[in-house]
């Protein structure tokens, strides 16, 4: 989903509830970050206190000792002192000399392995040379985290007798238990929040965009064939008034704008019809007037073959003003649609009574049913069906070895439907848009308004007419009624 194709209001909606969550995240993340930090705090000053406390009694045990206070009496004077130490502060004691070899060791809280017998000469080189003389490390032992302190031990008159090193472990269970339980009770607060949030965005959502769609409604029932009502809006900003005054404003112009195009495109209609009228009266006057003509040049009444060719003549004139009048009759029923009356019909024998008129053997009438009622207009229907196969006879070429054309009369559910298929030269894909347009033909002769008027009286009865064709292959009409 992109979010570009969210409405506004959607966008609003998440852009809430998206802030709440990162707020959460952000408070989250800083949370565990303090604790981390406070616990880095906690373990360093404990450190340091257990060590200013250990060197407390290290002073204390040179002070009393009756040994003579060097290095190598240091494991004698610290023989059982160092364990009483280590006991106190619960703190592992290790001394070196000042080469950095163990000299005595409580080994009480870590494994033996951890109790380097040498120290590194990095180790050596940094306490030797820092203004503090401490240095502090940190490493892992078996998934443990320990902190190592390097401090010198001095004798009275301050010179360096041993490096003491305190190995601490650093135990945050207590911390991470208390940490666990403060993000616990976070999270509930979160969820709690972020539902209330929800709840909030979908309600400021809603409010900030009822103004905006209101508007998109009426935007979108806006149609240039009806009469369009302007939007009223009580209550609204400054920049959704001056949106409604726009769209009222171009209500107002739409409207003027739809009467005057209504008016041309009929005076643009009926001027085009009437030039397509005289075209095709003009067409069959001019075989007229040179017949005419023709007679009176060549008229002898002396001619024994007179009369053959007065009804020579008689027959073009008559031919000529048959076309003339079945253009005007095309014409007047395009141009006046009889009202249209409900009968209750038998269908299956409305189109076979249409069928009669046509003397084509290829025509066959295929019923699913013997009856099939609905409520039609019986001259309607029949020009309908007329018309459709008219339209298919016409679409046969007349070198056609195997001309056919199949009607079908079927009902499904609540309608009827009828097909009319020929097998014809079909339609192609240029022309398949203006089928139902009036004046659109492609024969030489005729108006073009057949299948205009089918489609005028099928939509009459709220009822569709579509077509399938291939070209070269023929067509296929459908025609559905609604039943009542």
């Amino acid at each position: 989903m992109k979010i570009k194709r969210l409405s506004l209001r959607a966008r609003i909606f998440v852009a809430m509830i998206l802030l709440v969550l990162l707020a959460s995240i952000l408070i989250a993340a800083v949370t565990i970050y303090q604790y981390n930090e406070e616990a880095k705090d906690y373990h360093r000053e404990r450190l340091e206190r257990k060590e200013k406390a250990i060197r407390r009694s290290i002073d204390f045990a040179i002070k009393e000792t009756t040994w003579e206070v060097k290095t190598e009496n240091i494991p004698l004077i610290f023989k059982d002192e160092i364990f009483d130490i280590d006991a106190i502060h619960n703190l592992q004691i290790n001394l070196y000399d000042l080469d950095g070899q163990l000299l005595k060791s409580s080994k009480r809280t870590i494994q033996k392995d951890t109790t380097d017998q040498c120290l590194d000469a990095a180790i050596l080189n940094t306490l030797a040379n820092t203004v503090e003389h401490r240095y502090v490390v940190k490493n892992e032992v078996n998934g443990q985290t320990f902190q190592s302190s390097y401090t010198y031990i001095t004798d009275g008159k301050f010179k360096n007798l041993a490096i003491l090193n305190l190995p601490y472990l650093e135990n945050d269970d207590f911390l991470n238990k208390e940490l666990n339980e403060f993000l616990l009770r976070l999270g509930y607060a979160y969820l709690v929040m972020i539902l209330a949030a929800i709840v909030f965005a979908y309600f400021i959502s809603k409010y900030i965009t009822k103004s905006l769609k209101t508007i998109s409604d009426k935007m979108n029932e806006t149609r240039l064939e009806k009469r369009n009502k302007k939007i009223k809006i009580e209550t609204s900003g400054e920049e959704i008034e001056t949106l409604v005054n726009s769209y009222n404003s171009m209500i107002d112009e739409l409207e003027a704008s739809a009467v005057k195009l209504a008016t041309s495109e009929r005076e643009q209609a009926w001027r085009e019809m009437a030039k397509q009228v005289a075209h095709e009266i003009k067409n069959p006057l001019t075989p007229m007037r040179l017949s005419v003509q023709s007679f009176q040049r060549k008229f002898n009444p002396d001619d024994e073959n007179i009369h053959q060719k007065v009804d020579e003549y008689s027959n073009t004139l008559i031919q000529q003003i048959d076309t003339m009048s079945s253009i005007a009759s095309a014409f007047s029923n395009f141009a006046k649609m009889p009202a249209q009356k409900s009968e209750i019909l038998n269908v299956v024998n409305i189109v076979k009574l249409a069928l009669d008129i046509f003397n084509e053997h290829y025509i066959t009438f295929y019923p699913e049913e013997e009856e099939i009622i609905a409520k039609l207009d019986r001259t309607q229907l029949i020009r309908v069906v007329t018309n459709l196969v008219k339209n298919g006879i016409q679409a046969i070429p007349e070198d056609s070895e195997n001309p056919k054309i199949e009607v079908r009369v079927f009902s499904d559910n609540d309608e009827v439907k009828i097909t009319v298929e020929d097998n014809g030269s079909g339609i192609t894909d240029e022309n398949k848009e203006k089928v139902f347009e009036p004046k659109f033909t492609t024969k030489t002769s005729g108006m073009g308004l057949g299948l205009a008027m089918v489609k005028n009286i099928v939509e009459t009865y709220s009822g569709s007419i579509t077509f399938v064709s291939q070209q070269g292959k023929g067509t296929t009409f459908t025609v559905t009624f609604p039943k009542e």
